[in-house]
């Protein structure tokens, strides 16, 4: 998602809703991994990708209605579905993504939440992407290791999540957690999408061989990437 974040933050902060469509499940041979984000701006412009060029015709018509309605969708794609070679995913895998609509009222924590990865500052972000009742979906709790804000709908909910996400923040890992109506471990009724945003770890290579110099290319390589 960081490669999204600067366009995300231009339209945010003009004040525009946006659909922001994220890899939050993967399974087999997924084209990007969870994390991996799209954005249907205000002009329908689109920013990004969530499966190199697989179903982003049909996230694009998902995201277009989703930031017109403002009600957010978690979507599979997969090749055994019927639509399958419409859509474009014939690599066998399956993705889930999630179509949310990200607005300064619907999501007024952002701003900080960018400062904070902009900053390399550890934040994590955990969005309610299936659950009841559906009118809480897209709910969001912002978590860092000192400080929570945002509401997933309960204090107990939040509790549970926070424990959790902080967890996947200490190791930079980005997944879905299941829970139950409550907060419940136990239960499954409720998934929630956790987004970690850690700072890149720092890789010092000593030497002045031509080894040394292939380990620091390959790693300016990746921390870029």
């Amino acid at each position: 998602m960081r490669d999204v974040l600067s366009q995300l933050a231009e339209w945010w902060q003009a004040g525009d809703t946006v659909a922001l469509a994220t890899v939050v499940s993967t399974w087999s041979s997924a084209p990007r991994q969870p994390g991996a984000a799209m954005l249907v701006g205000p002009d329908g412009s689109a920013v990004g990708s969530v499966s190199g060029g697989c179903v982003e015709g049909a996230v694009y018509d998902l995201a277009e209605e989703c930031r017109s309605t403002l009600r957010p969708v978690l979507q599979r794609y997969g090749v055994s579905d019927d639509d399958a070679f419409t859509v474009g995913l014939t690599c066998g895998g399956v993705i889930d993504i999630f179509v949310e609509p990200v607005s300064r009222q619907g999501f007024p924590e952002l701003g900080d939440v960018l400062a904070d990865v902009q900053a390399g500052r550890p934040v994590a972000v955990a969005t309610l992407i299936k659950g009841e009742p559906e009118g809480e979906l897209g709910r969001h709790l912002v978590v860092r290791p000192d400080s929570v804000t945002g509401s997933l709908g309960s204090a107990r909910f939040d509790d549970a999540v926070r424990d959790d996400a902080r967890g996947l923040l200490r190791q930079g890992r980005t997944s879905v957690l299941h829970y139950g109506p409550q907060g419940q471990r136990r239960g499954d009724e409720n998934a929630v999408f956790v987004a970690s945003f850690a700072p890149r770890p720092r890789m010092i290579v000593f030497g002045a061989i031509d080894f040394a110099a292939a380990v620091a290319r390959w790693a300016h390589s990746s921390a870029i990437g």
